[in-house]
């Protein structure tokens, strides 16, 4: 993608982003998109097809960053040289979190909260199938333990956002392993 597609994708994005903090997803059209993000029709539907994709891409942009298997300094925090340690992957996503709350809790309280929790899910899923080693009864099936830790955890994020992200992105990571820490190795 060159820059003026970028530059393009950065201000829908940005536009699409400030109207869900000031109405509901639903009452939000592509005109309003188009014209808060000063790009024509046709340019907004060269990057997206519907307005549900364009929600998808801001979250999907959002967590592949996040989520990155490959952290990489920040102006907040720094886990490059932490890799593959649960309570640094942990901390680095509540950080990221954490900066990007109003976002995130504009998406998360707009009628689509539901898609953004979905993807949200779906990332951590991968995370923990691939990041952290788990102690599996045999009577639990792998995919039922990972939901289960994935599903923890978004809540645990629901409940820390909404409660005005009084606690550092480290004691969060501190609730969240006491809570799951029997099933880990």
């Amino acid at each position: 993608m060159d820059r003026r597609q970028q530059k393009t994708r950065s201000a829908i994005f940005s536009a699409f982003i400030d109207l869900l903090s000031k109405k509901s997803y639903s009452k939000i059209t592509v005109q309003e998109i188009i014209d808060t993000a000063n790009v024509g029709r046709t340019t907004f539907y060269a990057h997206f097809e519907t307005k549900d994709d364009l929600l998808k891409e801001v979250c999907t942009s959002l967590f592949d960053h996040v989520f990155s298997d490959v952290p990489q300094i920040e102006s907040t925090h720094d886990f490059s040289a932490a890799r593959n340690k649960t309570d640094a992957i942990i901390t680095h996503i509540l950080y990221h979190l954490r900066d990007n709350h109003r976002n995130i809790l504009d998406i998360l309280t707009c009628d689509s909260g539901d898609l953004f929790l979905k993807f949200f899910k779906h990332y951590l899923n991968d995370l923990v199938s691939q990041h952290m080693v788990l102690k599996i009864p045999l009577e639990i099936p792998k995919e039922l333990l990972i939901n289960h830790i994935s599903g923890s955890f978004v809540n645990l994020v629901q409940w820390w956002i909404e409660g005005g992200l009084k606690q550092s992105p480290e004691q969060i990571t501190v609730y969240f392993k006491t809570v799951i820490m029997p099933i880990f190795d």
